[in-house]
């Protein structure tokens, strides 16, 4: 479902004659990252419960580009505590994210849309590294104790995103599956739009985009 939202709204960038690269993938450069980038991601780490030394992704891959702005289209896994407690680090105190707040505030009402997304094995515990690296997770579904492992490095992962697509030059535009659209005197979400985009509908969304890199 995901990867039929993405490609819809990908559809609808062509439309335009913005330079849309689908499925960018930004190979890091760790030069970029030494210094005040490793104290950033060291804070994060431990913010989430880390043990040992924090990782570091080789590469990112994102949803598509345009021009200096990359983009990810966020679904339900990816607001809850864990996440919250990445956004109140130092990386969003130091860089300007147009979204934190809103995320922030998704965050805290959509948890329970989380827990019914993220109860599956290979999201709650995640890949073996996160157990590793975060402990073990309480029984599906328990985020007393330590939680679900896997939710953590997701919002490991996230801030990674965020913190290393800034210190490579680009800026990072999260599209949360939350997001409301005015069409037509009403609101409407983001996600809901993106399942079977009419022509009309993908008008709004080409605007509302272009917004945002203006």
């Amino acid at each position: 479902m995901h990867s039929l939202k993405i490609n819809h709204l990908a559809e609808i960038l062509k439309l335009s004659e913005l330079p849309i690269e689908q499925d960018f993938c930004l190979e890091i450069n760790n030069r970029f990252i030494e210094g005040k980038g490793e104290d950033f991601l060291k804070e994060l780490f431990e913010c989430l419960g880390g043990r040992g030394n924090f990782p570091l992704l080789d590469r990112i891959k994102f949803d598509f580009k345009i021009n200096r702005y990359v983009f990810i289209y966020d679904d339900a896994v990816h607001f809850n505590r864990y996440r919250l407690n990445s956004l109140k680090t130092s990386i969003y105190q130091t860089f300007a994210f147009p979204w934190a707040d809103t995320y922030k505030r998704l965050c805290r009402n959509y948890e329970k849309e989380c827990l019914k997304a993220g109860v599956q094995e290979r999201i709650w515990k995640g890949p073996p590294i996160a157990g590793r690296i975060f402990g073990n997770s309480e029984l599906a579904g328990d985020l007393s104790g330590n939680g679900a492992s896997g939710w953590k490095l997701n919002a490991y992962n996230d801030a990674q995103y965020d913190l290393i697509s800034r210190l490579h030059g680009y800026k990072l535009v999260r599209i949360p599956m939350y997001e409301n659209l005015m069409i037509g005197g009403s609101l409407k979400r983001i996600d809901e739009l993106l399942l079977r985009p009419t022509e009309d509908n993908s008008k709004a969304i080409l605007s509302w985009l272009n917004r945002k890199i203006l």
